[in-house]
């Protein structure tokens, strides 16, 4: 982190972020379509054929607008993908209680993103740009942290680890989505003796906890298993 969040409303209304801008223009007819519906059309778009079919041209198309009648929504295709990102993350709602350890109910929480970034695979494309979070976004960070509150671990460390689940999350979900499969059938190992050694192991029994799980509870007590932060000792 580095110090204090800004105010996004500070500054001129060309630097302002979508979410201190109103719902539409002031100027021009009543839109046929609310911010909403904008939002969805977009969202349906990207789920069916990938981020890149996202256009304003595009969305417009999908709910029979002339292009140009969205820029009285929006300002650009950035504000669109910052709508449907938080749109999007609204989907983690409910929270996870506080009925189990820390752990437990971070990884529920963590099980869920895995889901909604299995439903929507464009996902981690458009929250790996640089924009202002939502309020669905900073409902998200604000729920992660109240699990996390247990953990007597300093600030960073847990912003550092909510950011590696969620990278974490995003690797899951691009493994899952892949199409190709390594196989090692009809390859000559004979060069490569620690293959060969390995591929004459008896089988294993699998770990009881899935590669995710076991992924995840080990980044998170290594990254929180810290010191705690001053005047917490």
């Amino acid at each position: 982190m580095s110090g204090a969040p800004r105010n996004p409303a500070e500054g001129g209304s060309a630097g302002r972020s979508i979410w201190t801008r109103p719902q539409r223009g002031a100027r021009g007819p009543a839109p046929t379509h609310s911010r909403d519906e904008i939002v969805a059309a977009a969202v349906a778009l990207a789920d069916a054929d990938g981020l890149g079919a996202v256009s304003m041209r595009a969305v417009a198309g999908a709910l029979g607008m002339a292009a140009g009648s969205l820029y009285r929504h929006l300002s650009s295709r950035d504000d669109l993908l910052d709508l449907m990102v938080d749109r999007c993350v609204g989907e983690l709602r409910p929270y996870p209680a506080d009925d189990g350890t820390w752990l437990d109910q971070f990884l529920l929480q963590a099980r869920r993103q895995l889901a909604l970034h299995r439903r929507h695979p464009w996902l981690p494309d458009a929250i790996a740009r640089r924009t202002v979070p939502g309020p669905n976004t900073l409902a998200h960070f604000d729920a992660c942290l109240r699990l996390l509150q247990p953990v007597e671990a300093g600030v960073a460390a847990k912003f550092e680890a909510i950011a590696m689940v969620t990278g974490v999350v995003s690797l899951f979900a691009r493994s899952a989505a892949a199409t190709g499969t390594l196989t090692f059938d009809h390859v000559d190992l004979a060069a490569y003796p620690h293959l060969v050694a390995a591929f004459a192991e008896p089988p294993s029994t699998p770990p009881a906890q899935d590669l995710f799980e076991r992924t995840l509870r080990s980044l998170l007590t290594g990254l929180l298993a810290t010191d705690p932060p001053p005047g917490r000792r």
